[in-house]
């Protein structure tokens, strides 16, 4: 099953019995940059901010003042339950006067964030390899001219005096495909940084 993360920030309101809830999601690559995100999108004068992450393995989650569980958790399960990764979703409400009751809070975080998601623009989540190559002079056009075909990026290029040292970045699925045609273009003269 692939995940996907999020293209761009996304936001999405809903009003449940007079309460407002406006959720954010952004994409996010590191428990810093969630909680960034959550200083750049809470409302201070908001009744609750609540929100939830997943990176990988890890994730967190807040209630923020609602009950315990009837706010972050359904959050982190709408992330969960729509297949993203390296997202955080923050769900602000404005209380409207009407207690919703802990299933009410639920649905309401809950739906709030999974619609927002749904309406959210996906971006697959590509695993990546980095590679080093040394390339004799001769063969360097064609190195060059081979590698955007496999969606390797140049990180860093070096001199020395029997040609040069490439360290690229490439879709993990790539790799091998990569360095066959890279033995073949070459006749065998590159050589991989990892001795392959």
């Amino acid at each position: 099953m692939s995940v996907d993360t999020l293209a761009a920030r996304t936001t999405h309101a809903i009003e449940v019995k007079h309460s407002r809830f406006i959720a954010h999601a952004a994409p996010v690559a590191t428990p810093a940059e969630a909680m960034v995100f959550l200083k750049d999108v809470e409302v201070r004068d908001a009744t609750h901010n609540c929100w939830a992450w997943r990176i990988g393995g890890d994730y967190r989650s807040s209630d923020d003042g609602e009950p315990a569980g009837t706010a972050g958790r359904p959050i982190l399960a709408a992330i969960d339950g729509q297949g993203f990764d390296r997202v955080m979703v923050v769900v602000t409400r404005w209380y409207g006067g009407i207690k919703l009751g802990a299933g009410g809070l639920v649905r309401a975080y809950g739906g709030a964030a999974a619609e927002c998601l749904r309406l959210a623009e996906r971006m697959p989540i590509v695993e990546t390899t980095l590679l080093s190559l040394h390339v004799a002079f001769d063969d360097l056009g064609v190195v060059h001219h081979l590698l955007p075909g496999f969606g390797a990026q140049r990180l860093d290029e070096g001199f020395d005096a029997d040609g040069a040292r490439i360290a690229i970045e490439l879709p993990a699925t790539e790799v091998e495909g990569l360095k066959s045609r890279l033995r073949d273009a070459t006749r065998n003269r590159i050589r991989f940084g990892d001795n392959s």
